[in-house]
């Protein structure tokens, strides 16, 4: 099946698949789950002979950790799936009511996209998260994984379509892409796609954004900081620079580049350097950085990389308004968390850095779908409209206006028979 007959029957199984009831998704959903544990065998040995090649083919050191799909991160999956089942059914909830008239209702009612089209990196574990959300919130899929990832993702759609098919969802609901055609082929399908989502390099989005009239929901680059206030609690500013910078380097919420106050600098560097060293991390900071710790030198291009590694960029800073300038200058509008004991800075800085996710004491990592219990993510936003950060079911929804009347026509209001109430009450939509 070529792209445009996969795009052709993704948009038919998108009409019967937005009705489908909630009972039928979980279903499904269980179904996934129990056969993703059923063949974790099977899906270890399609990803090593992915590893294997991509080692060969000298894949870089963060791709090769996001491609690792081994029994821990299978289960880590299925716990996702297994959460995302539990969630509230999202088709078809009312979210506005507006009395037009005694005998005339205006309901806004969630509804799915249609079809989602997702363009990944080398993650196997992005595939059935994204699959499983759509299925959930009611669209139809089309998922291009990376070509290191082949092996690996044809028994994961090949195990989803089959458990989702015997639970009664529509045939031909999700498709998988695999040539570099395939996705210059995504991008003119705008009669079939309703919505791109990509995840790559800063590049990579721009691309997709230039050549396509779909809609395009994501984001490039995680450039996301921590800034360590004068008022912070060293101890706590350790483990939350630490975490956010090695619980896992290889994602895009992971710590790039620290801003430190420079009245806690002294006391907090050094303990922070021995931290972040026991975990192996290169450290590059400005000259005055260089003063308290010995480092490499940072460069400008520092401020503009998302490392993906055990790298770290630090500068210092004079205030709040610095570090907010920095951030919004040089982030990627993903993630960036404050460390202070001052709730005053703390609420300046979430009003004024322009990221869609904003933190007070706490690690950028927490950036993450399922960790804020929307069961999972298809990817994190940064855009300003319809969707913005971590993106879960609620991401891949859109309304639709529904109307109920009796037989009521405009000319009665124009004409001045009757007059219009406009009053909200809360009703949910029904039949």
């Amino acid at each position: 099946m070529n792209i445009n007959e996969a795009a052709q029957a993704a948009k038919s199984a998108s009409v019967n698949l937005a009705a489908v009831e909630s009972k039928i998704k979980d279903t499904a959903l269980a179904e996934i789950a129990k056969e993703l544990q059923n063949r974790i065998k099977d899906i270890e040995d399609a990803n090593m002979k992915d590893l294997k090649r991509s080692e060969d083919e000298n894949l870089s050191a963060p791709l090769l950790k996001r491609l690792k799909f081994d029994g821990k991160k299978i289960m880590d999956v299925v716990s996702g799936v297994e959460s995302l089942r539990k969630l509230d059914e999202p088709v078809g909830k009312t979210l506005a009511t507006t009395v037009l008239d005694d005998d005339l209702e205006l309901y806004k009612v969630t509804c799915p996209i249609g079809v989602i089209g997702v363009i990944f990196e080398s993650r196997p574990d992005a595939l059935v998260q994204i699959s499983t959300l759509c299925l959930k919130s009611g669209n139809s899929v089309i998922l291009k994984g990376g070509s290191e990832a082949r092996e690996t993702n044809r028994v994961l759609y090949e195990i989803i379509k089959e458990a989702s098919n015997r639970a009664g969802i529509p045939s031909g609901w999700i498709q998988l892409a695999e040539t570099r055609e395939d996705v210059g082929g995504m991008l003119k399908l705008d009669d079939f796609i309703d919505l791109i989502i990509p995840r790559g390099s800063n590049e990579f989005v721009k691309y997709i954004m230039e050549n396509s009239n779909i809609p395009v929901l994501g984001h490039a680059d995680g450039i996301c900081h921590c800034y360590v206030d004068v008022d912070a609690d060293i101890d706590m500013a350790v483990r939350i620079v630490t975490d956010s910078k090695t619980q896992y380097v290889a994602v895009c919420n992971a710590t790039e580049t620290l801003l430190v106050n420079n009245e806690i600098a002294a006391d907090f560097l050094p303990v922070l350097k021995k931290s972040l060293e026991a975990k192996n991390v290169e450290i590059v900071g400005d000259e005055r950085v260089r003063e308290m710790i010995d480092v490499e030198p940072a460069t400008e291009e520092d401020w503009k990389t998302e490392y993906l590694d055990y790298k770290l960029a630090i500068k210092m800073v004079d205030n709040l308004e610095e570090a907010i300038g920095h951030i919004n200058k040089y982030g990627s509008g993903h993630t960036d968390a404050i460390v202070t004991s001052d709730k005053s800075k703390a609420r300046t800085f979430m009003d004024l850095v322009d990221s869609g996710n904003v933190f007070w004491n706490c690690s950028t990592r927490f950036s993450d779908g399922f960790r804020y219990g929307f069961g999972a993510e298809v990817g994190i936003s940064t855009n300003k409209i319809h969707a913005r950060g971590p993106v879960g079911l609620e991401g891949l929804l859109i309304y639709k206006y529904k109307m109920i009347g009796h037989g009521n026509i405009v000319d009665d209001y124009e004409t001045g028979k009757k007059t219009y109430k406009h009053t909200r009450i809360h009703k949910d939509f029904k039949i």
